[in-house]
């Protein structure tokens, strides 16, 4: 009979469709701004530009942008912000949903497991959140981090308690 760890597959869920969300913005930014490749137009300024001979999957982004993405003329940070959004995310999540998984499979506390996993995902939201909409120091930034932050300690701290459990 499989073993079945709903907690952890109901966070796993969760957090995959944040990292849905935060990828289409990267995308949808970066649609906006045309800067394709890097995070800035200063990193764009040594590459080639695709629009000078385009091919034909090119012709077809570009028209399909003009039509129905409203572009921007002007570098705003916008587009680095949302990268780094996104890959913070891909930094702290893994680690946090394999805790999950772990201590399911230890069969810990579940009120221990819903805590954990509700934290994370408040913390990588507001991370988002805060890193997207805000340059600089934010309060959603700091709740982000601090709260991810306490979901590795508790994370650790749990299972090495279970680990050490094993051979006592």
């Amino acid at each position: 009979m499989p073993v079945l760890i709903p907690i952890s597959t109901f966070f796993i869920g969760c957090h995959g469709l944040l990292a849905l969300g935060l990828s289409y913005r990267v995308a949808m930014e970066r649609t906006r701004t045309r800067i394709w490749h890097g995070a800035s137009l200063s990193e764009v300024a040594s590459q080639p530009n695709y629009l000078a001979s385009p091919n034909a999957w090119a012709k077809f982004v570009e028209k399909m942008t003009q039509q129905f993405i409203l572009t921007k003329n002007i570098e705003d940070g916008a587009l680095q912000r949302t990268i780094r959004a996104h890959g913070n995310f891909t930094e702290y999540v893994p680690q946090s949903l394999i805790f999950l998984i772990v201590l399911e499979l230890m069969q810990a506390f579940n009120g221990l497991l819903w805590m954990l996993g509700t934290l994370l995902m408040l913390a990588r939201i507001s991370h988002a959140w805060g890193l997207i909409h805000t340059y600089g120091p934010s309060p959603g930034r700091a709740i982000g981090f601090f709260g991810t932050w306490l979901v590795y300690l508790v994370g650790s701290l749990v299972c090495l308690y279970y680990s050490v459990q094993q051979f006592l």
